[in-house]
Parts: C-alpha cells; structure tokens; sequence
C-alpha cells in the first residue's frame, strides 16, 4: 500500500497545497507493478492507484473498437451473498425478479435507498445456491454496510478480497480468449449476460460475457496471485493490448452507459435515469423494495427530468455541471460529456426537462460563457455489439 497526499481529479478555482492536503491512504491493485511496467500513467481512482492511460486515450479508444482491449477493474467490489430464504432476503433490499434469474444468468440491478435515489447500480449473476454481486469500486465500502445492515442476519456476506477482476473487450476478444480456456463447454456456449466456470493460466476461473463498452466481451474473476500470469497470457495475443480509465470512460459514454457519481447518485431515480429495466416487471407491480411507493408513482405519472444524450457540434466538448438551455430557460445540466473518437465530435449525457427529451429537440449548452448548440439523440451514440 502507498501512502501520499492525494488531490481530487474535479478541476478548482481554489486547490490547497498539498502541505494543507491530509495524508490519505492509496490502495494498490494486483497487477499495480505490471500496468507501471508497461508505462501506464497512474492516478487515484475509487481509493487505489490506476492506469489512465498507456500510450494515449484515443489510440486505445479505437484499439478496443476495432480490436480488443484488456481493462483491470480489480478496484470493483466482488461479493457472494448466501443463507437461507436468500432470494426473499435479496428482494427486499434490491428490485430484482430473482424467480427469473436462472443458474448461469447475470442481470443488472439497482441498490436504491427509501427514497428511490440510486445508491449504486451492480451486477448480479445465479451461482448454485449463492447470489454473485459485482458493485462499484468507489462505493462499495458504503454497500458492503448497506447491505449488512439490510440483510437479516442468517445471510452471510463475503466480499472476495482475494480476487482479481479483469475485463476483455472489442470485436476480437472471443477470439483472442477462445484459444487460451478449457471447462466443461466451450466458449462459445456464453452469450451475453451469462458466466461459466473455467481454467485459464492453469487457474479456475470465473468468465461472464458482459462488460461496459458497449462491445461483445468478457469480465474474468481470477484469484488475485495469478492476476500477472492471466494479463500476461492475453496481452501475448496478437488482437489484445492493455486499456486504460481513460479510455474505458470515452467507450462506455459513446455506449449510452451512466456512470455512478457523474451519471447515477442519491439524487437520481431509476425512472429518470432511463434505468427501470433495472426494476424487474413483477417488482413494478409488486413493489416491496426500498423507494417503491415513490418508484411506482414516478411510473404512473412522468418525472420532471430525464437523462438523453446529446451531440454538439465543433470541437469543444460540453463537461459535467454544464447547464443546458432552451433559449433563455435553463433546462437541465451535462452528466457526462467529452469527444468522441469513433464519432469525431462531442457527445454528452445531460438531465433535462422532460418536455424537451424528444430526438431532434435543440438546445445549447453554456461553457465558460458561450452557448454550445446541441440536439437531442437515441443512445447509444455508437451501436451496441453484444453477442446475444
């Protein structure tokens, strides 16, 4: 573990110097001395020592795009939930449908407080007789006490410290890991949204056909001493190379994918982030989860803002915090925004006025005082390419 000072990344008129900072602790991932080995830039991101970048966020960008890209998200949080009455206990604190979460299956959820607003949004896959839970890095200390404070007492709770998490994304990244996994059935038995159980680098790993860019690819749990032989043995692939945070946040904005803390926070609800195919069909009826009352209404009646993306012109990019107008009315504000390397020009996802939410609508957005003018369009801005 490192120990420095550590500046927050959001831009300041007033930064303190860093004799006035407090000493904070820095954790360090698995691989930590293999991204340095290979120039990865380091900075701190959810509390531990990350790559940005290798050779350059665009380069990597289009790599991943057109080839595949190997990504260390060792910094999420990997849980596995058990007890009895397990999927009752789990209803009650996420609205989730676990009657239809099959052996195999993986399905996006929402950790929701009492008032609807979004704690966190996860990942949840069926294991024999135990529930799999991938949450954010920079939040899930806050779940894992959440969670135990929700959970009735005859739910154990592990969080998998010992592994790694690594994610393999692009066209070609069933290709590059194909040859390199042995189990029970091959490969490409996964479609996306399902796991399986395999041996990878002579270790038993676990792989899930899923991830956050919007391209085919797979997540890959592995114990944490052969995270080096793992990223080792893909990155010796011809189609692969390593991808940085930077790179991984300009392909999930292009993919339409919020961002919890920019995108997603209390403040947020399901409903307005576009997110109620978070909220399983039975549990809208149902309820019986945090914020249902709430939830339902916002269903039945509308919200007053709603999360779209937008496409500017030019070249500057709107940022977060950026306010959007309709003429003279301010309507909404930029969640997410930067330039877009497949598309060549600024994109952004903003909360607007749900009047205004309609594809072609034009608005502007205010940076540093001049008007930037934008429309409303579908996302995901860059297809999806999921292998269904």
């Amino acid at each position: 573990m490192v120990y420095q000072p550590v500046r927050s990344c959001v831009l300041s008129d007033s930064i303190p110097e860093d004799d006035d900072l407090p000493e904070v602790e820095v954790l360090t991932l698995p691989l930590d001395a293999w991204h340095r080995a290979r120039g990865g830039r380091m900075v701190e991101f959810a509390g531990y020592w990350m790559p940005v970048q290798y050779e350059g966020i665009i380069a990597e960008h289009l790599w991943t795009r057109s080839h595949a890209g190997l990504f260390d998200v060792s910094h999420m949080g990997q849980l596995l939930v058990s007890g009895e009455n397990l999927d009752a206990a789990v209803e009650a604190v996420l609205p989730i449908d676990l009657s239809t979460l099959k052996l195999g299956q993986v399905r996006y959820s929402l950790l929701l407080d009492e008032n609807g607003g979004i704690l966190d949004d996860l990942m949840v896959s069926r294991w024999p007789d135990q529930l799999y839970v991938v949450v954010n890095g920079a939040t899930k200390w806050d779940d894992l006490a959440h969670l135990r404070m929700e959970l009735p007492d005859d739910i154990t709770l592990n969080h998998l410290e010992d592994r790694a998490l690594l994610a393999l994304q692009g066209p070609e990244a069933f290709a590059a890991l194909e040859p390199l996994v042995s189990g029970e059935y091959p490969l490409s038995a996964l479609t996306f949204m399902r796991f399986g159980k395999f041996t990878l680098a002579g270790a038993e790993v676990t792989i899930s056909r899923s991830g956050y860019t919007g391209e085919d690819g797979f997540e890959i749990s592995i114990p944490a001493e052969n995270a080096e032989a793992v990223a080792d043995l893909l990155c010796a692939q011809p189609q692969v190379k390593p991808i940085a945070l930077g790179a991984r946040d300009s392909l999930r904005l292009e993919a339409g994918l919020p961002l919890y803390g920019h995108d997603l926070s209390p403040e947020t609800d399901p409903v307005s982030a576009d997110l109620t195919f978070g909220i399983n069909k039975r549990r809208r009826t149902e309820g019986g989860f945090p914020g249902a009352t709430r939830i339902q209404g916002l269903l039945a009646n509308g919200t007053p803002t709603r999360r779209v993306g937008l496409t500017l012109e030019g070249r500057m990019a709107a940022r977060e915090g950026a306010l959007v107008f309709s003429g003279d009315r301010e309507v909404g504000r930029v969640c997410s925004g930067g330039f877009s390397p497949s598309l060549e020009h600024p994109i952004a996802m903003a909360y607007v006025d749900s009047a205004l939410t309609a594809p072609g609508t034009v608005l502007e957005i205010d940076m540093r005082g001049k008007r930037l003018p934008a429309h409303v369009v579908p996302m995901p801005f860059v297809p999806h390419r999921y292998h269904r």
